[in-house]
């Protein structure tokens, strides 16, 4: 008797999380692997899931989140990206962003439905959509600085294709999509029968232009679900607190699907996402500022070793070609771990586009940052 699901059997332990266990007993090693804000969560956060414990809001909420942050976030978004929901029909509150996607793919897709994935890409998406019944195709960005272009749609898409990923700014690139390439986008995207998932979890953390969500064009909000959250912008990974925004024809099946998947999400963290959203709205400023001079001080040590990368312009990831000699990338990154002592990722865990490549991620204190890089730089001479 068959006794597991063969779509759950096709799917593998993430290559991000598949290298960090390999290395993390390693000794003496210093990791860059990990895509997670080295900040704690501010204290008026914490001190709201505190007085939320204490008065005893622990029991299940609304299934799409309680109302008052539903709202709140409303104003949040519209706010920060000029984006419009309503928050009685059109928001739902999710265990982390991640939920957030699940649920969408569970509610968009059938057998046989195509999504678009622009490689390098996360790896949390590909099984996600295989278990919901549908295909990962993967577009090939590395010819287009790691953009989604109308040109690379086009040859990519079929009469299968349900729906898209816009994961802007990305990990593992740190590649944002500016206004005028968002606008030929909308326009291509305006007439197209697909969907958009526009995930944004890493809008709070962009460097050198505003970002902007495609759900913001004409024509676009209606078939856009846009993925967010407070895991990146208010250093809150453990929280578990997302938010899905689409409209209300949309939502309602969302919604459907999110009750039976989790009831709804952690009663204490909403009231915790509730004062980030509030008073701590501008609670990534600093972190952004901090994260803008990491940037800064890898960028100048990967130039100065002659390594070829694109200028990130969000999240906190640099994804750097290296000249592998024949290697995967996977082996190339335990080469490095064990004649360097460095952790870096290896870049074919964001699909097979990623060979040759590795992810560095900048989310970590300057003196960590200059070790790495000292150690970067001394295994390339050597």
């Amino acid at each position: 008797m068959k006794l597991i699901n063969s779509n759950v059997e096709k799917i593998q332990i993430s290559g991000i999380r598949q290298f960090f266990n390999m290395v993390a007993d390693k000794e003496d090693i210093v990791s860059l692997t990990i895509g997670q804000p080295d900040f704690n969560t501010p204290q008026h956060i914490k001190d709201a899931a505190n007085i939320a414990i204490d008065q005893n809001h622990t029991s299940y909420t609304h299934n799409a989140g309680i109302l008052p942050l539903r709202e709140k976030v409303s104003e949040y978004l519209h706010e920060k990206y000029n984006l419009n929901y309503n928050p009685s029909s059109e928001i739902i509150v999710t265990v982390g962003a991640s939920q957030g996607i699940d649920i969408t793919f569970r509610t968009l897709l059938e057998p046989g439905d195509e999504v678009l994935l622009p490689g390098p890409i996360y790896p949390g998406y590909e099984p996600l959509i295989q278990l919901a019944g549908g295909t990962p195709v993967f577009m090939d960005t590395t010819t287009t600085d790691f953009q989604v272009t109308p040109s690379l749609i086009e040859k990519y898409s079929t009469d299968k294709t349900k729906c898209i990923v816009l994961p802007y700014p990305s990990n593992p690139t740190g590649v944002t999509l500016k206004l005028d390439v968002l606008k030929d986008l909308a326009s291509y995207l305006q007439d197209k029968n697909m969907y958009i998932l526009s995930d944004e979890i890493y809008s709070e953390l962009v460097y050198d232009h505003d970002h902007t969500s495609i759900a913001t064009f004409p024509g676009m909000r209606q078939k856009t679900i846009v993925i967010n959250g407070l895991s990146k912008s208010h250093a809150m990974t453990g929280w578990r607190i997302g938010f899905v925004c689409a409209p209300d024809n949309i939502a309602k099946h969302l919604l459907k699907v999110h009750q039976y998947n989790v009831s709804c999400a952690t009663s204490i963290s909403q009231y915790a996402a509730y004062a980030a959203v509030t008073e701590g709205k501008n609670d990534a400023k600093p972190m952004r500022e901090a994260y803008r001079q990491r940037r800064k001080y890898v960028a100048d040590r990967l130039t100065s070793m002659g390594i070829d990368f694109i200028m990130p312009n969000g999240a906190f990831y640099f994804f750097p070609k290296f000249n592998v000699d024949g290697m995967s990338s996977f082996d190339f990154g335990l080469d490095l771990v064990d004649k360097a002592k460095l952790a870096l990722v290896p870049g074919d865990a964001f699909s097979p586009i990623g060979q040759g490549y590795m992810r560095l991620s900048y989310a970590y204190n300057m003196d960590t940052l200059s070790k790495g890089m000292d150690r970067l730089e001394q295994y390339l001479k050597s």
